[in-house]
């Protein structure tokens, strides 16, 4: 962008960095701009538009620039705003913790479909436990959709649950959760989590280590790199799995978020463990993206 002393308003600033944007190679470019114009000016997308005259003073411009240059250097959008919108809610994210996707969006549709077609949300109290919670978007979503909820969210990372309670606060449902930090592959992780959950869901890490220098660098470089990936990218998986008949209830049941390329791994490690009625769910692209099974017993402390 032009950075003379003249004038900008706010349509030609737009123009000039979706221009700059576009010739560096970022998608999306106008949407790019839109997004961080409109929040430097505390407008929403829509307002840009209908105020396309309103001139941007050098204070604005100075953060805009700043923000254009980070986004080039790979910065992920939504860290640079602070905001992602999930199942059309608005979550605080930085990069303490996962952006969340679409695909946890699904994954949150598909507990909630499943769990209330079987009757799991008729009783007084439904007791759900997130594994790896991050920002806190599954449980705060969960925690504002079931009636009577009582949620319990564990993360490994502290910095990652501060983000989770403010995400709770946000959106009125800190009383409803109880964070906790934990680690799932620790042995005496159901000490630390608690037992007979209704329902057990999580986005767990799940890419290998294989494959990380091939992702792309928003990821590779900002995103927290302990809440994406491990060894072979089952480990959690595993992990979870044998914990779940001393974490559900009897006829309990365990979401889980998958790789695009992992359901018939993680499937046979459910039919290992005793986990039942096993059904896979597509994202919009048709590929495997969530599993889930009910528990055949409560067995304490295996």
């Amino acid at each position: 962008m032009d950075k003379s002393d003249r004038e900008w308003l706010t349509v030609k600033l737009l123009q000039a960095a979706e221009k700059h944007f576009r010739e560096n190679g970022i998608e999306s470019a106008r949407l790019n701009a839109e997004i961080l114009l409109a929040d430097v000016l505390g407008l929403s997308r829509m307002e840009l538009y209908l105020k396309y005259d309103r001139p941007v003073f050098e204070n604005e411009l100075e953060q805009f620039r700043h923000l254009c240059r980070e986004r080039l250097k790979g910065m992920p959008l939504q860290y640079l705003t602070g905001e992602q919108i999930f199942y059309g809610r608005s979550f605080l994210v930085d990069d303490r913790v996962l952006i969340p996707r679409p695909e946890t969006e699904l994954l949150v549709e598909h507990a909630l479909e499943r769990a209330g077609d079987s009757g799991l949300f008729d009783a007084e109290e439904v007791r759900i436990l997130d594994i790896g919670t991050g920002s806190g978007c599954i449980a705060v979503m969960l925690a504002l959709s079931v009636p009577d909820a009582v949620v319990t969210a564990v993360d490994v990372s502290r910095q990652a649950l501060d983000v989770a309670l403010e995400n709770a606060r946000r959106h009125g449902v800190a009383e409803n959760i109880t964070f906790r930090q934990a680690d799932a592959l620790d042995k005496g992780f159901v000490d630390q989590a608690g037992s007979c959950y209704d329902i057990v869901i999580s986005n767990p890490p799940y890419i290998p280590q294989a494959e990380w220098e091939g992702l792309q660098t928003e990821v590779r470089d900002h995103e927290p790199r302990i809440a994406l990936t491990d060894p072979d990218g089952l480990t959690f998986y595993r992990a979870i799995a044998a914990h779940a008949a001393a974490l559900l209830k009897p006829a309990g049941m365990l979401f889980f978020e998958l790789h695009a390329d992992g359901a018939q791994k993680v499937v046979d490690i459910m039919k290992k463990e005793g986990l039942m009625d096993i059904e896979l769910r597509r994202d919009y692209a048709g590929i495997i993206r969530m599993v889930s099974a009910i528990a055949a017993d409560c067995r304490r402390g295996v």
